[in-house]
């Protein structure tokens, strides 16, 4: 049988299971199995994409921007017209392992069931028991933004036999369980390949690259590989740990998508759980990573100018060696963003600023100013340069071509929560 055709099966197989009644039933009154759905929700972060800015919590409506369009999240508080409220467990289930909706149709991988397929299904069943204790909000999200022929769903049926991988997560025996439980969190509920695996031009996971560093919006989300320069080589267990747990460590701070990431879901999670995730973070093989540039020569002129840009708006916060203070302003000196091949995060930061997120644990969240109105593409382009080529550092210049080209895309998504 063809890759393709086995393929087909499995999602065939898939939606025939997901119409079957469940076997093994959850009580939806059940205090423990609502508290462990409320968990579980918290751990796939279902509130950040859920919720529009300044609207009702999980009343969806929120613009998800996809290299195709916008696509806006649905309503998922118990309301009955525009919300969950008249699905039932087999059809919230069927939604989350396979992408199919209340009615049958086809949903856009936007929300992240190639990820979520992945997640067993009493779990999956107690996030709805979570949901379903919402106060209920009438909200109907507006319409999609997808062009023809996007706009026709069952496009996605092609789309599922190249891309779409179902089953649930099978533990490997030769790991152990804790190992097996940071697999689960990361490749199934906190989905962390939709931001950080890098996509093809249909919007499918490079596979051959998983989890090396993805682009979305215009952020870059790094890679979770052990490469020593541009992943987490560097990082021990206790450091994921802290930056998952506070939003910070002595090495870096979370800012754009993933200050909500930490703010709503991470920071709530059992020390165990994100222990888990780090222990499988440090242990699974990485993609292949390229070699190591030969950096700039100081005495190369844009290094220089670059200097002369640092000197004058950065190195009050970063130091004048890029080593940053720790926990407060994130180190540039050995960090995998600014040593990145994509440097959407660079320009976005140095054009909008951000605001690293403030915890439980770390209420403070130092921001840093944005410079659009006072540096140029060529000034930006000379910063970036010489701080991916200075103290140790090593990564391609950029050109102020391609300053300009990443800022005409930029959108008003860089708010911290």
């Amino acid at each position: 049988m063809s890759s393709v055709l086995s393929r087909l099966f499995a999602c065939a197989f898939g939606l025939a299971v997901a119409g079957t009644p469940l076997l093994a039933h959850a009580d939806g009154q059940d205090f423990v199995t609502i508290e462990r759905g409320r968990y579980l929700a918290t751990a796939g972060d279902c509130i950040s994409c859920h919720t529009a800015p300044g609207g009702k919590p999980f009343a969806g409506g929120r613009g998800i921007m996809t290299p195709f369009g916008v696509i806006y999240t649905p309503n998922i508080t118990p309301d009955r017209d525009t919300g969950l409220g008249a699905w039932s467990n087999d059809q919230f289930v069927a939604a989350m392992q396979h992408g199919v909706g209340q009615n049958g149709e086809l949903l856009y991988p936007a929300l992240p069931y190639p990820y979520y397929t992945k997640v067993r299904r009493d779990d999956l069943v107690a996030i709805k028991a979570y949901l379903d204790t919402l106060d209920p909000v009438r909200n109907e999200a507006p319409p999609n933004g997808l062009p023809f022929p996007l706009n026709v769903r069952t496009a996605l049926l092609g789309w599922n036999m190249l891309f779409f991988t179902p089953g649930e997560f099978k533990p490997d025996a030769a790991k152990s369980e804790e190992w097996n439980r940071g697999a689960y969190l990361v490749e199934g509920l906190g989905h962390c390949g939709a931001c950080h695996t890098p996509k093809n031009q249909l919007g499918g996971d490079k596979t051959d690259k998983v989890l090396a560093g993805g682009v979305l919006d215009e952020w870059y989300a790094p890679n979770l590989g052990s490469d020593l320069r541009t992943g987490l080589g560097a990082w021990s267990v206790e450091d994921i740990v802290q930056y998952l747990k506070t939003g910070r460590n002595a090495k870096s701070a979370a800012s754009g998508p993933m200050a909500e990431v930490v703010y709503y879901s991470t920071q709530h999670m059992t020390d165990a759980d994100l222990k888990a995730m780090a222990t499988y973070l440090k242990d699974r093989p990485s993609a292949p990573a390229a070699p190591a540039p030969k950096p700039l020569p100081a005495e190369d002129p844009v290094m220089k100018a670059g200097l002369a840009v640092y000197q004058d708006n950065c190195s009050a916060c970063h130091v004048s060696t890029g080593a940053g203070i720790a926990r407060l302003f994130p180190a540039l000196k050995d960090s995998a963003v600014v040593q990145a091949d994509e440097v959407q995060t660079l320009v976005r930061i140095i054009d909008q600023g951000t605001r690293a997120t403030a915890t439980k644990t770390a209420p403070t969240g130092p921001g840093m100013p944005a410079f659009n109105w006072k540096l140029n593409d060529v000034q930006t382009a000379a910063v970036i340069t010489y701080i991916r080529n200075a103290w140790g550092n090593a990564a391609a210049p950029v050109s102020a071509e391609d300053v300009k080209r990443i800022r005409g895309r930029l959108t008003d998504t860089a708010a911290t929560p």
